[in-house]
């Protein structure tokens, strides 16, 4: 799994028939690398979220049938990304 925050939502008119309705996202890694996934758990767009790949990401999706190799599969509550957590105080000793 890999973290990434949703910077859009993407809307497509066609598609190929194994994708079906599947919501899609934008996604960014740490990195700045672009990816689009499908999210059952309707992320919101500048929400940091959770992502599984390969076989594991049709598996998370509620029609394991459904064609896709990356899932949003939960919503990350607090996590902020390492350029602005806080420094660790050294242990006291």
């Amino acid at each position: 799994m890999e973290i990434f925050q949703v910077v859009d939502e993407l809307v497509c008119t066609r598609r190929v028939p194994g994708l079906k309705s599947a919501v899609l996202r934008v996604l960014r890694d740490q990195k700045g690398g672009i990816a689009v996934a499908t999210d059952p758990v309707s992320a919101p767009v500048g929400a940091w979220v959770f992502a599984t790949a390969g076989t594991a990401a049709r598996v998370a999706m509620p029609d394991p049938a459904l064609i896709t190799d990356l899932t949003i599969c939960g919503i990350i509550d607090e996590w902020p990304p390492p350029e602005l957590r806080a420094p660790q105080a050294e242990p006291a000793g």
